[in-house]
C-alpha cells in the first residue's frame, strides 16, 4: 500500500510540474521548454544556411540529437503521468509534440533523401509549444476570450469592408478603364484592398483627376477601418477583466484546464483534480 501511494504521488507531482504552471517548478519547466523549443528552432535555420553547416555540421548535429532526445523524454513523461494516455497522445499538443520530436529518427532510415527535408520544417511546429504559456499569462487568455466574443462583430465588420471593396473596384473601374491600368474589376477590387489597408504597392494607380480624388477618400478611410476592430476586440477585453479567476490546474484525466482557485473537481469529467 505504501509503495502504490507513493507511486501515486510521484506521478501527481510530476503531473503538476509539467501539464501546470501556478506552482515555481511548472513554471520553470515551461520557461525552461520554451528555451529548449526556440534553441531547436535556431539550429534548424543554421542548419539551412550552407557556409554555417559546412563548418559546424557535427556540432549542429549532435545539438539537434541532445533536443531530440529530450523532446523524447518530454514525450514519454507526459504520457506516463496522465491517468488517459489517449487524451494527451490525440490531442492537438500531443500531435504536435509528436511531429515535432520523429524527424531526427527518421533521417536514420531516410538518409540523403529530399523528403527528408520537408519532415525536418514540421520541427517548427514545436513554437506551438510556446502557447503554453498563455497559461499563467493572464492577459493572454483575456485576449482570447475577447477575441472569441467579438467573433460575430468582426465577421459582420469583414462582410462591410468586402462590400466596400466590390462598391470601389467597381466604381475605380468605370472611372480609370483599362488605358490606365484598371483592367477589370476584381483587378480593380485589388486596388481597393491594398489603398484601404494603406500598404500601396504602386503596381496600378489613377491617373485622372475624379479616380486620383476618390483615391484619396478611400486612403482616409483606410485608416479608420484600421482602427474598427481594435476597438471592437478592446471592448470586449475590458469586459473579460470583471469575470471569475481562474487557474492553470489540469485535470489528470481528462487534461481539461482553467479551474476555479478553490475547484476540488474536473468542470469537464467530474473527477477529482488532486488524486494523491
Amino acid at each position: 500500500m505504501k509503495q502504490t501511494a507513493h507511486k501515486i504521488n510521484w506521478k501527481t507531482k510530476l503531473h503538476k510540474i509539467i501539464y501546470e504552471a501556478d506552482t515555481p517548478a511548472g513554471k520553470w519547466f515551461d520557461i525552461a521548454l520554451i528555451i529548449a523549443i526556440l534553441f531547436s528552432i535556431v539550429l534548424v535555420m543554421l542548419e539551412s544556411v550552407e557556409s554555417i553547416d559546412s563548418n559546424y555540421h557535427n556540432f549542429l548535429n549532435n545539438s539537434e540529437w541532445v533536443i531530440t532526445i529530450l523532446f523524447t523524454l518530454e514525450y514519454f513523461a507526459r504520457i506516463l503521468v496522465i491517468k488517459k494516455p489517449a487524451k494527451y497522445i490525440f490531442s492537438f499538443y500531443g500531435i504536435i509534440d509528436f511531429l515535432a520530436t520523429i524527424p531526427k529518427y527518421v533521417s536514420l532510415i531516410f538518409v540523403g533523401t529530399q523528403a527528408l527535408i520537408v519532415l525536418r520544417a514540421l520541427r517548427l511546429l514545436r513554437v506551438f509549444r510556446i502557447l503554453k504559456l498563455s497559461r499563467y499569462l493572464g492577459a493572454s487568455i483575456n485576449l482570447t476570450s475577447a477575441l472569441k466574443a467579438s467573433k460575430t462583430k468582426i465577421l459582420i465588420f469583414l462582410f462591410s469592408v468586402i462590400v466596400l471593396t466590390i462598391i470601389l473596384g467597381t466604381i475605380m473601374y468605370m472611372v480609370e478603364g483599362p488605358r490606365n491600368g484598371f483592367t477589370s474589376i476584381p483587378y480593380s477590387m485589388y486596388w481597393a484592398i491594398v489603398t484601404l489597408t494603406t500598404v500601396g504597392y504602386g503596381d496600378v494607380s489613377p491617373n485622372t483627376p475624379l479616380g486620383q480624388f476618390i483615391a484619396s477618400i478611400v486612403m482616409i478611410l483606410g485608416y479608420g477601418i484600421i482602427a474598427v476592430p481594435t476597438g471592437i476586440v478592446t471592448s470586449e477585453m475590458s469586459k473579460q477583466d470583471a469575470k471569475i479567476h481562474t487557474n492553470t490546474q489540469t485535470c489528470p484525466y481528462c487534461l481539461a484546464d482553467k479551474h476555479l482557485d478553490d475547484a476540488e473537481f474536473c468542470h469537464k469529467c467530474g473527477r477529482k483534480l488532486d488524486d494523491e
